[in-house]
């Protein structure tokens, strides 16, 4: 019983992780969905094409936007690493 306890915990904890990773994939197959749509709704090649890099792009400007943030507290962290191991040393 404990053990699922722990568990459901860390899903707690780490449900906006997922929330994130689940948007980040959304954003990044979102162009080949709206191209699946639109060849589903008979549209041309062209209008395919373009819109589906059109949506593909902003997706993933979204993406970087989102990564970009989450690698900039990795570096912030680091860095305050490196300056406690400097005064310490």
């Amino acid at each position: 019983m404990s053990l699922i306890k722990k568990e459901l915990t860390q899903l707690r904890i780490s449900f906006s992780q997922i929330i994130k990773g689940f948007l980040l994939f959304v954003f990044s197959s979102s162009g080949l969905g709206v191209a699946l749509l639109l060849r589903h709704l008979k549209f041309g090649g062209t209008i395919i094409a373009f819109v589906g890099i059109l949506v593909e792009l902003v997706g993933m400007i979204i993406n970087y936007f989102m990564l970009r943030k989450y690698f900039k507290k990795k570096e912030e962290s680091k860095s305050e690493e490196d300056k406690k191991r400097q005064f310490y040393k």
